[in-house]
């Protein structure tokens, strides 16, 4: 009787487009594709008043409709083609309601390279991750540009947008080479049309997706994405992007028209809204931001809904990645943007929160089709075996994840806590990253773990202060471990800051980025002597780091830290480097019989920050909280 009704119903439906004066296709999303890839198939999301009744036709050689899926909503159709013999041109496509139709021109391109060919981010990198919005501003940024949701662009508030661009970001590229880093991470650079909110908040951040085939406006345009990327490769730099699977914005299409109930997770509190983001007196569900339900053998279901089901925050919407067709679409953005701007890789926010299934399918699908590329997902739990899970072809659970770069919070944890306590025998200060790198047996591959020592959701590792000592033992600990190091953008002159008012107060601007900025500190001659100090410092580190196969294939080898002194030693083809961290507020010797198995009697080592040789052929004296890295 039911499948007559919906028989009855779809003829009803067709009789009534049939009498529309048109056939409308607003949108198809992706907004072209590519011909060669390993996945012959692609989803195109249609888009037009009406379109879900429609019968598509095409006569293109070499491609082939396998099906169309009609959604809740009449103004969605989902067209799955297979392209296996296909070549680059215009696919003419035919959307037919009744006798009215309307052709459709779809682009099919040529790929630049092979998907063998791209090659990700690796542990010989450092990323250097940045805000755009508190970067950079180029002499043509548009104040507050027409057609977008109201916003304000005002740098004396730390929660309104700042007015960075990524044209600013282009035009400092030999920043990013004088320094020495090799890879950039920008936080996300799509569409947030989110208006400003009536308390001072906006989505300067980039974590609220409206459209994810368009770079948000105030940042540029997708050519001059590409144009960034492809000058940054000319200067030997890498770009990674940051991706949002879990959710997207408010105000993305979906929302005031869902194209199916299970669109989204938890979607039915929006009928008590009528359509806001009010939560006020509705069935609203937050997460509880607790991500241990996910991976726990006794998590109960009401854990695991809070957790993967729940909403990050009412103005962000929970995609449902156990949709098939919600994450074939998610898939297929990916897969575009490395095709169609050249990313080296994919740093994804809130991954723990996504549907674990649907993560690992897009994993899987992106190691087939770039087995060289790379991507790091943020599992925020600061323990180690909680994070080696995640990892690629992990042995700790039935699962895999597929995805090979995970984040180290327990280091940046332990160092958090380590940096305010003196060196014991036992567990404070360098003894917590000491217990913390223990656990890398955990790992598959320790080597494709991405360390920091803060971002842009932690406070400053400077907090309030300038204490520079205990920053150099965290970089010279972040840049010589075996780990993909990442940095935040403007530590390197001492920007500080703590989140204890708003994000925004770690989150501030660089220093000579913008138009009637006092000081310069992309130069010299604009920066302090204590910023230019800090600077020369790390980038004398950086430099040597770079292409040094001690740090990027080197064994390491661990000492306790002895009497207040950390030791850790990387060794390749006869070559050490020695970090030495005195964890003491008060002078330290390092006993050198005690560390002969790596020395191997040597009596000189070189300092690579001053150049000059030290004299490891008897104790070594250290002053207080003094960093010494030395090759020998």
């Amino acid at each position: 009787m039911r499948k007559t009704f919906l028989i009855l119903s779809l003829i009803v439906y067709m009789m009534s487009m049939n009498a529309a004066t048109k056939v409308k296709v607003q949108r198809i999303d992706p907004t072209n594709w590519y011909v060669g890839m390993k996945d012959a198939s692609l989803q195109l999301m249609v888009y037009g008043q009406g379109i879900g009744g429609a019968t598509v036709s095409t006569d293109y050689p070499g491609v082939r409709i396998d099906s169309l899926v009609r959604l809740e909503s009449p103004n969605y159709l989902l067209v799955y083609l297979n392209l296996k013999d296909a070549k680059a041109g215009k696919m003419p496509l035919t959307f037919q309601i009744g006798k009215k139709k309307v052709k459709v021109e779809y682009t099919l391109n040529n790929r630049e390279m092979s998907g063998e060919k791209r090659m990700g981010f690796t542990n010989a990198d450092v990323l250097y991750m940045l805000m755009p919005d508190r970067f950079a501003q180029s002499a043509t940024h548009v104040k507050e540009m027409k057609g977008l949701n109201t916003y304000k662009e005002d740098r004396t508030q730390p929660s309104l947008r700042h007015g960075g661009d990524l044209e600013g970001v282009r035009q400092h590229l030999d920043y990013f080479n004088e320094l020495g880093v090799t890879a950039l991470w920008f936080t996300p650079v799509l569409e947030n049309n989110s208006p400003d909110t009536d308390n001072g908040f906006s989505t300067y951040h980039g974590y609220a997706t409206t459209d994810y085939y368009r770079v948000d406006p105030r940042f540029g345009t997708n050519a001059q994405y590409r144009q960034l990327i492809d000058e940054a490769h000319a200067k030997g730099l890498k770009v990674v992007m940051d991706m949002i699977f879990n959710h997207c914005g408010f105000e993305h299409p979906w929302v005031k028209d869902m194209p199916a109930k299970d669109w989204f997770n938890l979607p039915e509190w929006l009928e008590d809204s009528k359509g806001t983001s009010n939560p006020t007196g509705t069935r609203f569900q937050q997460t509880s931001y607790k991500l241990t339900p996910v991976l726990d053998p006794y998590a109960s279901k009401v854990d695991m809904k809070e957790t993967v089901k729940g909403w990050f925050v009412p103005t962000m919407p929970d995609l449902n990645q156990q949709n098939p067709h919600v994450i074939k679409y998610l898939i297929q953005n990916s897969i575009w943007w490395i095709e169609t701007v050249g990313i080296d890789g994919i740093r994804m926010d809130t991954y723990p929160y996504a549907d674990r299934k649907g993560m690992a399918q897009w994993m899987k699908v992106l190691d087939m089709e770039y087995p060289h590329f790379n991507t790091v997902g943020e599992t925020w739990v600061t323990e180690p075996a909680y994070t080696a899970a995640w990892q690629k072809d992990s042995k700790l659970t039935p699962m895999n994840s597929y995805l090979k770069t995970v984040m180290d919070f327990s280091f940046f944890d332990k160092l958090s806590q380590a940096k305010n306590e003196e060196t014991d025998d036992w567990w404070k200060g360098l003894n917590r990253i000491y217990n913390s790198l223990v656990y890398d047996y955990l790992y598959v591959n320790p080597a494709s773990v991405m360390a920091f020592i803060e971002n842009h959701d932690t406070d400053r590792f400077l907090g309030n202060g300038k204490d520079t000592l205990a920053l150099k033992q965290a970089l010279a600990l972040l840049l010589t471990i075996n780990r993909i190091p990442q940095l935040y953008y403007g530590t390197e002159i001492l920007m500080n800051g703590t989140k204890e008012i708003t994000d925004g107060y770690v989150r501030k601007d660089f220093p000579g980025g913008f138009p009637g900025d006092q000081r310069n500190c992309f130069t010299k001659d604009g920066r302090t002597k204590d910023e230019n100090a800090m600077f020369t410092w790390l980038s004398k580190l950086l430099h040597w780091r770079q292409g040094n196969n001690v740090i990027i294939k080197g064994k390491q080898t661990q000492f306790i830290p002895w009497k207040g002194v950390y030791v850790i030693a990387r060794q390749y083809n006869g070559k050490t480097s020695l970090t030495i961290l005195n964890g003491k507020n008060a002078p330290a010797t390092m006993e050198i019989a005690r560390y002969q198995e790596v020395l191997n009697g040597a009596k000189t080592a070189r300092n690579i920050i001053t150049g000059k040789n030290v004299n490891i052929g008897k104790d070594v004296k250290l002053r207080a909280r003094q960093t010494l890295i030395l090759e020998l």
